[in-house]
């Protein structure tokens, strides 16, 4: 989560640079008749999207997350892709039939089109009912409804088999420096869907707020979720996740790639969660 703020400000810094070289006012147009063939995504969220439903010839430019194993559940389909800089002249040379984006209507960095171009323009993916609007949205935009409804019905099938294991126990998704996540986020709801608690609404806590390692074994939850990049101490950030205080409180550990973003790996993640929480429970009897 707390990647993925940064991540959007960026984003929006880099596009914010680029507006001095920029005139002309970005405009959406309606819907075109065909499938676009050269789509252009401006953040990670839009490219994972892209990436799973459009077709690899469709798509003409992907943001740099979108090769980044540690932040994009798609990234292998990435690979051998053109990859932007957020240069408006790039895009502009692209000539992009559809833009995506979060939201992809009014970025500075596309003020320069002197064109009509169709803007796919997302919104971020906090539960799972926003996931699928999310998917049926881009599939639409990208000419590929049927994919878009193939994909929602494999998730739906995959989350009606999943057990519910929390049983009401506490949990904290704890990250590196001691950020801890909140209520109304991604991480919220697939621990609402394990049965689980969360830390954070029982402290009164935002939906991202710095906890210490103090108050942390005082609230003393059940489980710990953590992103698998920190199952080992590479740095001071992960360092304190394993201090000796925190080592016997049970581990939920879970790749950032699939809940950084709200789209088709949210399945995948709440699976790997039930499974970690079974067998936890299964090692303790």
């Amino acid at each position: 989560m707390l990647r993925k703020v940064f991540l959007l400000f960026a984003c929006l810094c880099a596009a914010m640079a680029g507006s001095g070289l920029l005139a002309t006012a970005f405009r959406a147009a309606p819907s075109a008749t065909r499938p676009p063939q050269r789509i252009v995504s401006l953040n990670l969220c839009a490219d994972q999207l892209v990436l799973a439903l459009a077709d690899r010839r469709q798509i003409a430019g992907l943001t740099r997350n979108a090769v980044d194993t540690q932040m994009s559940a798609e990234a292998a389909r990435a690979r051998g892709l053109p990859i932007l800089t957020h240069s408006a002249e790039q895009i502009l040379a692209i000539g992009p039939d559809l833009v995506a984006g979060m939201p992809a209507r009014g970025n500075a960095v596309l003020m320069g089109l002197d064109r009509d171009v169709r803007a796919l323009d997302l919104e971020s993916a906090d539960r799972l009912g926003d996931i699928y609007r999310s998917i049926r949205t881009t599939a639409a935009a990208v000419g590929h409804r049927d994919r878009g409804e193939a994909m929602i019905a494999r998730m739906q099938r995959e989350l009606a088999d999943l057990p519910r294991p929390g049983a009401g126990r506490v949990a904290a998704y704890y990250q590196r420096r001691g950020f801890m996540t909140g209520t109304g986020t991604l991480i919220d709801d697939l621990m609402q869907r394990m049965g689980l608690v969360n830390l954070a609404a029982k402290l009164g806590k935002p939906a991202l707020a710095q906890v210490s390692l103090e108050e942390m074994v005082a609230a003393r939850p059940d489980f710990l979720i953590v992103e698998s990049a920190t199952d080992r101490i590479t740095d001071q950030g992960s360092e304190m996740l394993h201090h000796p205080a925190l080592r016997d409180i049970p581990r939920i550990s879970i790749p950032q790639a699939w809940t950084v973003c709200g789209g088709p790996s949210y399945a995948r993640a709440a699976r790997s969660m039930a499974d970690q929480i079974t067998r936890l429970d299964g090692a303790h009897r």
